[in-house]
């Protein structure tokens, strides 16, 4: 690595770092950096390509399928699907020692799936679920911890925004990926509701050793009962969403759509059915849907445009080429290697959104991870796990910002430390990956053949 490319690289990361902690906008950020750079180091006819470069890294059939998740997400997440899902699941699962722990954590995995989106799933389980639990006598960090845990999954199982990026970033096929983080979806889901299960009893037995001693009751003492007429007459809101989530993977997984296409299909059944159940249906009633969905897809497509010309930008002055060929040239063992990619991942995660993360590190560490015979598959799921970690640690755990909105009562600390055990469970994840990757990669294998492809 010559001083030169080593000079402009750490000049473009520092320039990178002072725009992004400047408070500007991250899509403005990473391309005001990669035009100031152009400007400088590359021929001043490359100035006139930088609409055409964005146009062109947009223009692709994948990406098309992220405003219309986001649309089927908004349809969801602004109607009362949310809430009813969650008291469905809440009516059946009462029995079970911390039963109302472990409905929160199905229903934000169901939500996950159906929106797709992290934030989303907080705000829309949380808003029901976190103020169901503390009247529950549940802690607040307990609470909170569940919620921004649960709605880290909207990340890992399908459909996924954060993998339709990385398939596009990794040239890899997006059916695959999407199965691959199945497995390790379910292994959280069961993580998550095993731990909602403990701490309910450890929390159960110290307030009924107040009891005990004091004679004061407590909320979490006190049980829910729910007769079977009432458990069934809530089944009818929840089953069409759930259907549709079916519908979705079956015209995806059996070929019948494209991925754009099944994004579209459940877009359009999403708005039929808040149309039909919830009478979402007139232009009042559809405006925040489609104001939130424009808003979102403009700040992603913004985001992506900007970080695919910030990669190209660094592609063309040999800063990620670079940067591959000196990690290689380290010659570190195949798993110390991954170790050092993660940690990179997990100390971006405390600045950048899983999106950004992708599209400027993947030039970088795909070369190093293939020469080292790695699934890069495998890998996009276990990368997507971090980053979901990224999402519940602080400083900038996004999903702690979205429960801060929905009980401000809580405070920051309680919150902290409740999501701390689940960053812990994500590690436990990560490490289960490592040693039996078949959890992520059985599913794919078995439905698509094996993957030749590194």
């Amino acid at each position: 690595m010559t001083m030169g490319v080593l000079g402009i690289g750490i000049s473009y990361g520092l320039a990178t770092l002072f725009a992004m902690f400047s408070g500007m906008p991250i899509a403005f950020a990473l391309g005001a950096v990669a035009v100031v750079f152009m400007a400088i180091f590359m021929p001043s006819a490359s100035l006139d390509t930088v609409t055409q470069n964005v146009y062109e890294e947009m223009a692709s059939i994948t990406l098309l399928s992220i405003p219309l998740f986001i649309l089927k997400g908004a349809a969801i997440g602004k109607s009362r699907a949310g809430q009813d899902l969650y008291s469905a699941l809440h009516a059946w699962l009462h029995r079970v020692p911390g039963g109302l722990g472990v409905a929160n954590v199905f229903a934000c995995a169901l939500f996950a799936a159906m929106a797709g989106s992290s934030p989303a799933t907080c705000s829309a389980i949380g808003s029901a679920g976190i103020p169901e639990m503390r009247k529950r006598g549940y802690s607040g960090g307990f609470a909170a911890g569940i919620i921004a845990a649960g709605g880290t999954l909207g990340i890992l199982l399908p459909p996924s925004i954060t993998m339709i990026l990385f398939a596009v970033a990794a040239e890899k096929s997006l059916g695959r990926l999407f199965l691959a983080g199945i497995g390790p979806g379910l292994l959280l889901v069961t993580l998550f509701g095993l731990y909602a299960v403990f701490r309910f009893r450890k929390e159960f037995a110290m307030a009924k050793a107040v009891y005990d001693k004091t004679g004061v009751d407590a909320a979490i003492l006190k049980r829910d009962e729910f007769t079977m007429a009432e458990r069934f007459t809530m089944l009818p809101r929840v089953i069409p969403f759930v259907l549709l989530l079916t519908g979705v993977m079956i015209a995806l997984y059996g070929g019948y759509a494209t991925p754009s296409e099944t994004a579209g299909l459940g877009g359009l059944l999403a708005l039929a059915l808040i149309a039909v159940i919830y009478a979402v249906w007139t232009p009042s009633d559809l405006a925040p849907i489609m104001k939130s969905t424009i808003r979102e897809s403009t700040m992603l497509m913004m985001i992506i445009g900007m970080s695919l010309l910030y990669s190209y930008v660094m592609s063309y002055l040999h800063i990620s080429q670079s940067a591959a060929e000196a990690i290689v040239a380290m010659h570190l063992p195949r798993w110390e290697l991954l170790f050092a990619i993660l940690v990179m991942v997990v100390i971006l995660g405390f600045f950048l959104p899983p999106v950004s993360i992708i599209l400027m590190t993947a030039p970088i560490i795909l070369p190093p991870l293939r020469a080292a015979n790695f699934d890069i598959i495998w890998f996009g799921v276990v990368m997507t796990i971090v980053m979901e970690m990224g999402l519940i640690h602080p400083p900038v755990g996004l999903n702690i910002f979205v429960i801060r909105n929905v009980a401000p009562d809580i405070p920051l600390s309680e919150v902290i430390w409740g999501t701390l055990p689940f960053v812990l469970l994500m590690m436990l994840a990560v490490l289960l990956l490592c040693f039996f990757p078949e959890i992520s990669t059985g599913l794919p294998n078995l439905v698509m053949g094996p993957d030749g492809g590194r």
